[in-house]
């Protein structure tokens, strides 16, 4: 089976993602399709830096807006749709140009860290969360009774993944850590050219501080407010970075500096993270965008996509 060409363009949050991609869909005459597991909520645009319609004018993308924030998304939900689009694409002989920065995902969709029956059991679950407020310790027992391989690499208070493996196990007699092993021995009908992008991290972190204040500038406030009048319950997708200060402000429990420099400090860890789940992958080429301008790693990067 021949494998379908896929450009994947990574990095940290405001690096320079969303302009190089857009340049480099233009040039290939690609699409671009989203990787970023909060762009996908409705309503939530100035939070989430999802592409502008004048953005989306210019290059076609997938991915954005496909459920409201109250609605479940998991990456098995991600994947089903990400193909689809890959599919669209392959049907119509254009260049897939992924870009985000949740390495999960992409991780999922091009390696195959899955399972089979992703689907919660919301018995199970409820089962589960039931045990972990009577006693939470009881639950990492059981995980390393049952799983020792998971139990090795999930910490004993992330309570959330911690349940996510036992539900698994419950439903499925397996532990998740084989049938994740089983699923990334499979072979996936992709062929992708890994791309990184970074920054020196102070100019990286000056970014990261600018792009919060151009966010509340372009109306993050009354973006969160709206959301919360709708969404009074704050669901998972408002707990997201950016969100969830902004929140806390309008709610009283942070002035509106203390929220800015709270969501500042946030987004510069969560950057880090994010650099260090991508290192993991050895198929990354790198270029420092502090280093060389953003025509010249253009450049680099046509000419590695018609070699490959």
């Amino acid at each position: 089976m021949e494998q379908q060409r896929v450009l994947v363009i990574v990095g940290p949050t405001a690096v320079g993602k969303t302009e190089l991609s857009l340049q480099l869909a233009e040039r290939l005459g690609g699409e671009i399709i989203s990787a970023d597991s909060m762009q996908v909520y409705r309503g939530m645009d100035i939070g989430t830096a999802k592409a502008t319609h004048v953005e989306r004018q210019r290059v076609r993308h997938h991915l954005l807006d496909v459920v409201e924030p109250d609605q479940a998304f998991n990456v098995a939900d991600y994947v089903a749709l990400a193909e689809n689009a890959l599919a669209e694409l392959a049907q119509r002989g254009v260049t897939p140009v992924i870009t985000g920065g949740t390495g999960l995902y992409i991780d999922a969709l091009l390696k195959g860290f899955l399972f089979p029956d992703t689907s919660a059991d919301p018995i199970i679950r409820a089962e589960l969360e039931a045990q972990a407020e009577l006693d939470p310790s009881s639950l990492f027992a059981e995980l390393e009774k049952v799983d020792p391989v998971s139990a090795e690499r999930i910490h004993p208070n992330d309570k959330r993944r911690i349940i996510r493996a036992l539900e698994v196990y419950r439903r499925t007699g397996e532990p998740i850590s084989k049938l994740q092993h089983k699923a990334a021995e499979q072979d996936r009908p992709y062929r992708p050219l890994y791309i990184g992008l970074s920054r020196n991290r102070q100019e990286l972190y000056e970014r990261i501080n600018r792009r919060v204040e151009i966010m509340i500038e372009d109306g993050l406030i009354d973006e969160v407010k709206e959301l919360l009048m709708r969404y009074p319950e704050q669901p998972t997708a408002l707990q997201a970075l950016g969100y969830k200060e902004i929140a806390w402000y309008l709610n009283g429990r942070l002035q509106l500096t203390e929220a800015i420099e709270l969501l500042q400090r946030d987004t510069r860890r969560y950057a880090k993270r994010q650099l260090s789940w991508f290192k993991r992958n050895k198929d990354i080429k790198w270029f420092n965008l502090s280093k060389l301008s953003s025509q010249e790693v253009m450049a680099r990067i046509i000419e590695q996509w018609e070699i490959h």
